[in-house]
């Protein structure tokens, strides 16, 4: 390479990046924005992580060389003032009849700070994950002077959060998300199911649209996954990956305890596969549906054989070695535990929900994948999971497609492809 290219290459790069977050609540979505932010910071790039609360058990995981910035929040009344001047017509899809009676968002008192964020620091690139904070980067770059380039990345289905989420305010965002998200440099998906949908819902051309996997196979993770296991049940003596020996078998599943995630789905399957033969489910994560999932396991008769451990820091010593992992969900973007536990060599069983798991497990190679509330059919692909394991080789290596190297070398490319189109 000549001097002079090497310069333009250089000029071209995005050289100061921001990622922005709500918080660092447990999750999917805060890991991988994690592993990006460590990934940029190794590729020699300034990383900022702007968060409107510093909260969350992510938060101890935040790289060294990451510089961490907490938003200040204004006033609700304010915070609607500046919205209905910045966006008239977004403020007004956003408002309830009685507009004075109309509360901002949970992220729209945080507009101001991040705009003068945006103007004091001006980074390259502003990268943002989940729609409310796709909104306020959008938002916030239009109120700001500078000429930072803002890329939205979507983690789920949004007719999906549209259809199921409680708050009135998802009744208006369709249209809110396609004018706003006209105004991005770049608009990412997780999965080709996310990007499909959101074109759809949204009436996105989907040629703006580009999919990247999630970072999630670390070369962290199999070092974590070798460590000792959370709970008793699994057989801390147990070579991590390669041999299960607890008897009885353990199935573990993993995420917030939430409607989304349909465990009292899984405790009817489990309740099904008891009957046939011993087992012992884990269910790790916490959430407002844990009282009615102990009270179904008590009325189911299993509650015995199946245990709640709340949030475990190190989930991956348990997919290492338990029997199999299941993933009972009614919808997802790209779900981030399939792959983990693909990556620690554990058999996984899971609902053909929209969208995620048919694209990791190439519709059936690398796992079973049986109808969305199909207790039935889910027991029986458990059951035959235990009794006819797939090779760990060939699990491990499924989960190669979806490693931090791949998916960062996919973010930096399309980061810094947006300055070598941009006019000299």
């Amino acid at each position: 390479m000549t001097r002079l290219a090497s310069v333009r290459t250089l000029a071209a790069q995005a050289r100061r990046i921001t990622l922005l977050l709500p918080s660092l609540a447990a999750g999917g979505v805060a890991r991988s924005v994690l592993h990006l932010a460590g990934a940029f910071d190794d590729a020699g790039r300034s990383v900022d992580l702007v968060l409107c609360k510093a909260e969350g058990p992510n938060l101890s995981s935040v790289p060294a060389g990451v510089n961490v910035v907490t938003l200040r929040r204004e006033s609700p009344i304010a915070a609607r003032a500046r919205l209905l001047r910045l966006d008239p017509r977004g403020a007004a899809a956003m408002a309830r009849p009685a507009l004075f009676a109309w509360r901002p968002a949970p992220v729209q008192p945080y507009l101001a700070d991040l705009a003068r964020y945006l103007d004091r620091v001006r980074p390259d690139v502003l990268l943002s994950a989940k729609t409310p904070t796709n909104l306020l980067a959008l938002w916030a770059q239009r109120a700001s002077g500078g000429a930072t380039r803002v890329v939205v990345a979507e983690h789920t289905q949004l007719s999906q959060s549209i259809a199921r989420e409680r708050k009135w305010r998802w009744r208006y965002i369709a249209p809110l998300v396609a004018r706003a998200y006209a105004g991005a440099d770049a608009i990412v998906c997780v999965s080709d199911g996310v990007a499909d949908d959101l074109a759809c819902t949204a009436r996105l051309q989907r040629s703006r649209l580009s999919t990247i996997y999630n970072p999630v196979v670390t070369p962290e993770l199999a070092l974590r996954a070798a460590e000792a296991p959370p709970h008793a049940w699994l057989d801390a003596s147990a070579d991590a990956g390669v041999r299960r020996t607890a008897h009885p078998p353990v199935l573990v599943a993993a995420g917030r305890l939430v409607a989304q995630k349909n465990f009292a789905l899984l405790l009817h399957a489990f309740a099904r596969l008891r009957s046939q033969r011993p087992a012992r489910l884990l269910i790790l994560g916490e959430g407002r549906e844990r009282p009615k999932l102990e009270a179904l396991a008590r009325e189911l008769g299993i509650a015995a054989d199946v245990a709640l451990p709340g949030h475990v820091a190190n989930p991956y010593a348990a997919f290492a070695r338990a029997s199999t992992f299941v993933l009972s969900s009614d919808w997802e973007g790209l779900p981030t535990v399939l792959i983990e536990a693909l990556a620690c060599g554990c058999p996984v069983v899971s609902t053909d929900c929209p969208s995620g798991p048919a694209e990791i497990l190439q519709h059936g190679h690398y796992g079973a994948l049986v109808p969305m509330g199909d207790a039935t059919a889910l027991a029986q692909a458990m059951a035959a999971t235990l009794e006819r394991p797939p090779a760990v080789e060939l699990l491990r290596g499924r989960a190669q497609a979806f490693t931090l190297q791949r998916s960062a070398q996919r973010y930096l490319e399309l980061l810094d492809g947006l300055f070598l189109r941009a006019p000299a």
